[in-house]
């Protein structure tokens, strides 16, 4: 199988093509802002470097969130489009299941955690033991509540908010362990993910963990007639 991950979701714009077990193009920019100006040409300089191009695909796979507002919307746009025009099927992975990932597949006997920088003290949030049964479920929380409701560890961590959570861990003498402190997952997980994924459950449609910090202004409002 052949599968095109694509991710937009938090400080990264990237791309890869996923043969198999191998990697065949990869192209990663660190964006803080202009997803949609940078993925598409992005995505073309990949698959231009895929002998066959897009009509040997087999699959997308896009990040669909915890993440950016914005980016969200970009990437899962851009999967479905790529998904429609090639007539493959397009799947959703979670940013803190790309960032779980590599955890798992390292093995050991530690708690496993993604926690993703929110800000303003909260994290997006996933903890799972290291067989894979979910400890805590995808949640938006604060740092302290994300320490205290992990136990006595011991945790290894990855993702934007590692550092941040580790360091609360540590108060609360947890033994915490910063695996990759990245603002993004690799993009090659998300196509692994992508490429285990179930198109009939796996949907490409955003995950969003809380509300958007932009809300109506009811007093703005004019009254229907």
């Amino acid at each position: 199988m052949r599968v095109l991950g694509i991710d937009t979701a938090l400080g990264a714009c990237s791309a890869c093509v996923l043969g198999g077990s191998t990697v065949l193009a990869e192209e990663t920019m660190v964006l803080a802002r202009g997803h949609a100006e940078a993925l598409l040409p992005l995505v073309e300089r990949v698959m231009a470097a895929v002998p066959g191009g897009f009509e040997t695909l087999d699959r997308v796979a896009v990040t669909v969130g915890p993440g950016s507002f914005t980016g969200l919307r970009v990437g899962i746009s851009a999967a479905r489009a790529i998904g429609l025009a090639a007539g493959v099927p397009v799947v959703g992975v979670t940013t803190l299941s790309a960032f779980l990932a590599p955890l798992v597949a390292a093995g050991g006997n530690r708690l496993n955690a993604a926690a993703i920088d929110a800000r303003h003290g909260h994290l997006y949030f996933q903890c799972i033991a290291a067989g894979g049964r979910t400890i805590v479920p995808a949640r938006h929380v604060s740092v302290r509540d994300a320490a205290r409701v992990i136990g006595s560890g011991p945790m290894t961590i990855a993702g934007s908010g590692a550092a941040i959570l580790g360091h609360e861990l540590r108060n609360l003498g947890v033994d915490a362990k910063i695996a990759d402190a990245e603002i993004a997952p690799h993009i090659a997980w998300v196509a692994r993910l992508g490429m285990a994924a179930d198109p009939a459950t796996a949907l490409p449609k955003p995950v969003y963990l809380r509300a958007p910090d932009a809300k109506p202004q009811e007093h703005m409002r004019i009254p229907r007639r």
